[in-house]
């Protein structure tokens, strides 16, 4: 259950470590996995050439609004075969307006109801669906 404010981890290599919800897209209070929101990146991953004067090639920067697709949740989830799902953190992973992901990785668990609301694309970059 994720709604303003919450502070979620950015699971894919677009460059963005932490964001938090600015907003759930759509008439909803509440975002559970595979829902669209938007969110607002809080901290930046560390490039690897920082150190060394290099440029940052990161997608995004600190302060970028973007949309993104809630992947885990820590709120229990019910499944329609009578099972309940609850990961360890919420986490996301960047899009852009269009529903393409930002980054070309995803550095995770994702949730298997991502297929039901149709996220193939991420589903395809994950390692493994849970």
């Amino acid at each position: 259950m994720i709604q303003l404010k919450t502070m979620l981890n950015c699971i894919d290599n677009s460059g963005a470590a932490v964001v938090e919800c600015a907003m759930i897209v759509g008439q909803k209070r509440h975002a559970s996995i595979g829902d669209r929101i938007v969110v607002v990146v809080q901290k930046q991953r560390p490039s690897a050439g920082e150190g060394m004067g290099g440029s940052s090639s990161s997608k995004v920067k600190r302060g970028d609004m973007r949309h993104a697709v809630v992947v885990r949740t820590k709120q229990r989830v019910q499944r329609r075969d009578g099972s309940v799902i609850k990961f360890d953190d919420n986490a996301c992973v960047l899009i852009n307006r269009a529903g393409d992901p930002i980054g070309s990785r995803v550095n995770g668990v994702v949730g298997q109801e991502l297929r039901k609301k149709k996220w193939s694309k991420i589903l395809s970059m994950a390692p493994m669906q849970a």
